[in-house]
C-alpha cells in the first residue's frame, strides 16, 4: 500500500471561533505556518482578512497530539501595511528559517494598484522572544526585476546540504497564457548567508494545462531525498490540489502529482479544494498542515503521514 497523509479532520476555523473577530482577522485561516512552543503544542500562524481582503498574520497555540487550542489569539501579530507600504494589500507567510541567532519568516508582500494587476514581491518578517513579528525594515526583501518581472509569491527556505540556505519562490511568467489563464511556476535561489541571494532559475517541471498555476511550497529532506509538496491548478474551473515532486541527490526534480498522498474529501470543509500545505515532523511523526475550500476560508486542517 503506497504512503499517504491519514486525515486527523479539521484543527481550527474562524467561523467557528466562539470569540469576536478583530476586524483584521474577521475571515479565512489561510497559509498556516506551526512554530514550535512546549511539549506537544505549536503556534500556528496564519493569514486572516478584513473587510477589504486585505490579510494580515493571526495565531493560535494548538496541542498538535491532542488537536486542542491551548489559545486562540485575538489581536493580529502583524497588519497589512499602511497606505504606501509594498504590503499594504496583505501578507501571505512562507516559512521559518534561523540565520545564527536571530529567526525569520518570508512572506508574499500584496499590492494591488488601481486600474492594475495585483502583483507580489518578496517581504522578511522578523520573529522575536515570545514569537512576537515584526516588519524586518519598511522595503520588499526580494523585488520584481528582469529575472522576475511580473509577481513573486510565498516563499520557502531550508538549510542547504552542503552549507548556506536554498530557496524555492512561486514566479509569474504571464497572466494569460494560449489558454487564458497565468502561468504562475517555482523557481529557485541559493544563499550562503541566507541575506544575499542569487536566482538559479526554473526549479520543479510544470505543465500547461495541468499543473501551470504553483504555490506555496513546503519542503522537507530525508534519506529518500528532497521532497516538496505545493498547490497546483490548471485552468479555472478546476480548483487546487496539492501536489507532489521528489528530487533523489543530483537529478532533476521529478514531477509526480499523483503521489502527493491526499485528496479532497467526499464532503466537508475540504470537499471542493485543498491548497497551501506545510510539512513538519514532531516526536518522530511526519505532519500536514493545510486549506480547504475557499482559499482558507473554512480553516485549516491536519493529516499524518503513515
Amino acid at each position: 500500500m503506497m504512503a499517504r497523509w491519514r486525515k486527523l479532520g479539521l484543527l481550527y476555523s474562524p467561523e467557528s471561533s466562539a470569540q469576536p473577530r478583530h476586524p483584521k482577522l474577521l475571515s479565512h485561516a489561510a497559509n498556516p505556518l506551526p512554530i514550535h512552543l512546549a511539549g506537544d503544542v505549536f503556534r500556528v500562524f496564519y493569514d486572516g482578512r478584513d473587510s477589504q481582503n486585505r490579510s494580515s498574520v493571526g495565531g493560535v497555540d494548538i496541542d498538535i497530539v491532542q488537536r486542542r487550542i491551548v489559545c486562540d489569539h485575538p489581536l493580529p501579530f502583524m497588519e497589512s501595511g499602511a497606505e504606501g507600504s509594498y504590503y499594504k494589500d496583505g501578507i501571505s507567510i512562507g516559512n521559518d528559517y534561523w540565520i545564527g541567532d536571530k529567526r525569520y519568516i518570508l512572506f508574499m508582500a500584496w499590492q494591488t494598484p488601481p486600474d492594475q494587476h495585483w502583483f507580489g514581491q518578496i517581504g522578511r518578517i522578523e520573529v522575536l522572544d515570545g514569537l512576537s513579528l515584526r516588519p524586518d525594515g519598511d522595503r520588499p526583501f526580494m523585488i520584481l526585476d528582469e529575472t522576475d518581472p511580473i509577481s513573486l509569491s510565498y516563499p520557502a527556505v531550508i538549510a542547504s546540504a552542503t552549507g548556506g540556505y536554498e530557496m524555492w519562490y512561486g514566479s509569474t511568467l504571464t497572466w494569460a497564457a494560449e489558454n487564458g489563464t497565468m502561468v504562475h511556476i517555482l523557481k529557485q535561489a541559493t544563499s550562503v548567508d541566507g541575506n544575499r541571494w542569487i536566482k538559479s532559475g526554473d526549479s520543479i517541471p510544470y505543465q500547461i494545462g495541468t499543473d501551470q498555476a504553483k504555490s506555496r511550497p513546503t519542503l522537507l529532506r530525508d534519506g529518500d531525498g528532497l521532497h516538496c509538496w505545493f498547490s497546483y491548478r490548471g485552468v479555472p474551473p478546476q480548483k487546487y490540489r496539492i501536489g507532489y515532486a521528489v528530487k533523489v541527490a543530483d537529478e532533476p526534480w521529478q514531477l509526480a502529482l499523483n503521489r502527493s498522498g491526499i485528496t479532497v474529501s467526499e464532503s466537508g470543509w475540504d470537499s471542493e479544494m485543498i491548497e497551501y500545505p506545510f510539512v513538519f515532523e514532531h516526536r518522530g511523526d511526519r505532519y500536514l498542515l493545510y486549506n480547504g475550500n475557499g482559499y482558507g476560508k473554512t480553516g485549516f486542517g491536519l493529516a499524518i503521514w503513515e
